[in-house]
């Protein structure tokens, strides 16, 4: 069974194992000031009520950052990543979100190629971003208004 969840402060230690097993990006320090920050949402996407990935986006008047966007190793490929994308999508538009906007480093090949599968553009290039050196990618997608 697959579902979605709002995740909280309680859940911070199941948000740093699955980034540290995936993208390395946050501290618990990190993640605990992400909880607190005003129009921040956290997303889980369940698989019998094991949290396999999860989103975290911002909020800010009529625009979306994606700040975290990670599926756990072992459930990649398997459709849970365009599930949970599509939600975060859906629920943007519910809230009149006019565009998503991202960072994805240009090595990550697999992110990369799956955010143009949702019609992100990029937009913008930050040079030596990342703590590997490489470059960032910065990308956008409008969503429809109603």
């Amino acid at each position: 069974m697959i579902s979605i969840k709002q995740i909280n402060e309680k859940d911070i230690e199941l948000c740093y194992e699955l980034d540290s097993s995936t993208i390395s990006l946050w501290s618990k320090n990190q993640w605990a000031k992400e909880f607190k920050k005003e129009g921040s949402k956290v997303f889980g996407i369940l698989f019998s009520n094991l949290i396999v990935g999860i989103c975290v986006f911002h909020v800010v008047l009529d625009e979306a950052q994606i700040n975290f966007f990670a599926v756990n190793h072992r459930y990649r490929k398997r459709g849970f990543g365009t599930y949970l994308m599509s939600y975060l999508i859906e629920e943007c538009e519910k809230l009149n979100i006019k565009k998503l906007i991202l960072e994805v480093s240009q090595i990550n090949f697999t992110a990369e190629k799956f955010y143009s599968r949702f019609d992100f553009l990029t937009v913008g290039i930050r040079q030596n971003y990342y703590k590997d050196g490489s470059d960032a990618l910065l990308k956008e997608k409008f969503l429809p208004t109603k």
